[in-house]
């Protein structure tokens, strides 16, 4: 799945009362925890590998989301590329090159995507029931929420989506292909940590624990 991601900074602030720190996480609490109302914007580092590359590609950027129904999802680095998804169409912008616009339906994975969001931030547990399955471990300090397709053309291509988060903050979206590499993305104070993290086993570690080691 190209992405699927979100928040701190401006939409889901890092300071938040304490929780029990044995107090489990439910998908209820998480979705209550990550809701969020447009406009909002957050920093992402994804990395995407590929048998060509020696190592993963590192990509930077901002998801942005100004309106209930719009995503925006800006590529900085190493190219520039913008994706918005809207009213059922993805628009794709390069530097240099005429904007594409097409179908989502085209891409079942982007649909998913926009979808995803829209129930995320809206704190819909029955929207984003619609589209997964939902399982949760851990505490409401530490916590993953993962989220198993239920549409048969994402299911094609997407085993499983797990979230990574802290208290009311989402850190991390590893998104598992049927085929292929992980694809780890990185959000708000994760990925703002990011900058410092060189390697793969830095970057998991900020994704999956909160620190780098």
């Amino acid at each position: 799945m190209p992405m699927l991601t979100l928040l701190c900074s401006a939409a889901l602030p890092c300071a938040a009362a304490p929780e029990p720190a044995a107090a489990r996480a439910d998908a209820g609490w998480i979705l209550q925890k990550l809701a969020r109302p447009a406009p909002m914007r957050t920093a992402f580092v994804e990395l995407r590998g590929s048998p060509m590359l020696k190592a993963p590609l590192r990509i930077e950027g901002e998801y942005r989301r100004p309106d209930n129904d719009t995503l925006v999802r800006e590529v900085r680095s190493p190219y520039a590329e913008t994706t918005t998804l809207r009213n059922g169409q993805a628009t794709l912008a390069r530097a240099g090159k005429t904007s594409r616009t097409f179908a989502l339906s085209r891409v079942p994975e982007l649909a998913g995507l926009q979808a995803s969001f829209g129930a995320l931030l809206a704190g819909d547990r029955a929207l984003l029931e619609q589209h997964y399955r939902l399982s949760t471990q851990g505490t409401r300090q530490q916590w993953t929420l993962v989220l198993v397709p239920r549409d048969a053309q994402v299911k094609a291509s997407v085993r499983d989506i797990t979230l990574y988060g802290r208290g009311a903050e989402l850190r991390c979206i590893e998104t598992r292909p049927l085929k292929g590499d992980l694809q780890r993305t990185l959000m708000a104070g994760a990925a703002h940590q990011a900058a410092k993290a060189t390697t793969a086993t830095a970057l998991a570690a900020l994704c999956r624990a909160g620190n780098a080691s």
